[in-house]
């Protein structure tokens, strides 16, 4: 199975009485966002499945995503993609979904930092996921805990 997790591009400031689930993206963030998912695509991603969180700017993440990379499946949002969302809830999303050969995930820091270290089986990595970065995981098996290899990862700069 392949794994792609998306952080969100940037996103406005919050406003006074808004819940932080209802931030948008900026056009910057935007842009980046298909930028990096135009040179997902060259590199072959075709996702069989898009996982998102609920807010707002991860949502609209992932509609740019799938868009760039001729997605025409459903997005599925699921809870566990939220910011303080933990890796071991991910985890078990992701395998009720054991069928899909290629899935991306989108969400948020500090949640994609930690389900990187976490799928590639060493929680103590520190990962620096940029705005709009990308990350591919490979997994062989859907075992109790995931063992994931790295195989890449793109940074808006890289476009």
């Amino acid at each position: 199975m392949e794994l792609y997790f998306l952080r969100h591009g940037i996103a406005e400031d919050g406003h006074a009485g808004h819940p932080d689930s209802a931030r948008k993206l900026t056009e910057e963030g935007k842009e980046k966002t298909a930028d990096v998912a135009r040179l997902a695509k060259k590199a072959g991603l075709r996702p069989t499945l898009i996982l998102t969180s609920p807010y707002v700017r991860a949502r609209q993440t992932a509609e740019i995503a799938a868009k760039e990379l001729e997605y025409e499946g459903q997005l599925v949002h699921i809870k566990s993609l939220v910011p303080h969302g933990s890796p071991e809830e991910v985890w078990r999303d992701v395998r009720d979904y054991s069928h899909e050969p290629s899935i991306l995930l989108a969400g948020h820091e500090p949640l994609m930092s930690r389900l990187v270290a976490h799928f590639l089986n060493a929680p103590s990595l520190h990962v620096e996921m940029k705005k709009s970065a990308m990350v591919r995981i490979d997994l062989e098996s859907l075992r109790a805990a995931p063992h994931g290899i790295l195989r890449w990862m793109i940074v808006p700069r890289m476009t």
